[in-house]
């Protein structure tokens, strides 16, 4: 029993992370040769969609894009966890 209280733990604390980590941006961001700006690269409905980003903000772009790297990931454990806890109660 004890190995489930950790895992919930465990659960609680990646929720709280992913919380925390919500101020996001789905996208890569680039910078085209030919052009002087920057750019925030995503798909939206299947079509790959380009935002112009200005300059003053590529630093604060780019963390909010590694911020939804890091949510994934976060997601990832979070599922990971979930499945061992769903096992240990079914038993």
């Amino acid at each position: 029993m004890e190995t489930i209280e950790l895992l919930k733990k465990q659960q609680e604390l990646l929720k709280e992370e992913i919380c925390n980590n919500l101020d996001l941006l789905i996208g890569s961001v680039g910078c085209s040769p030919k052009m002087m700006n920057h750019n925030l690269t995503t798909k939206i409905k299947g079509k790959t969609v380009t935002r112009s980003v200005r300059k003053g903000l590529v630093p604060v772009v780019k963390v909010m894009t590694d911020r939804n790297k890091r949510v994934r990931s976060l997601l990832q454990k979070l599922s990971a966890v979930n499945w061992e806890i769903l096992k240990l109660e079914s038993k």
